[in-house]
């Protein structure tokens, strides 16, 4: 569940991408395959809101135009250390030269 942190009330228009900037302002730049013509430019600042972004939260502008935050989907550290190491196919070269020794056995 996702918290507002705080209400700049944007209306969005199609064709954009919102998002928050490095300094914590909402931007908006135009989306590749919004429709319409390709326009190439900087992304313009909608509305200064200067958030303070903090580790392990993922920060949107949600449906109603305002700044949410939620806890990122993260495993924890825990777990990643229980999980087993994938067991890796032998090196393609060394295969090679396996199935040319078998058949030169074989040829004699």
């Amino acid at each position: 569940m996702a918290t507002k942190i705080a209400k700049t009330g944007i209306t969005r228009e199609r064709g954009w991408l919102y998002f928050l900037d490095k300094k914590g302002d909402v931007s908006r730049a135009r989306m590749a395959r919004g429709g319409g013509k390709a326009v190439k430019g900087k992304p313009q600042v909608v509305a200064k809101v200067g958030l303070k972004r903090e580790d392990g939260f993922l920060y949107f502008v949600d449906k109603d135009g305002d700044v949410a935050k939620t806890r990122m989907a993260r495993r924890s550290a825990g777990r990643r250390t229980a999980r087993r190491p994938a067991r890796r196919a032998p090196a393609r070269r060394a295969r090679k030269t396996a199935r040319r020794a078998i058949g030169s056995r074989a040829r004699r």
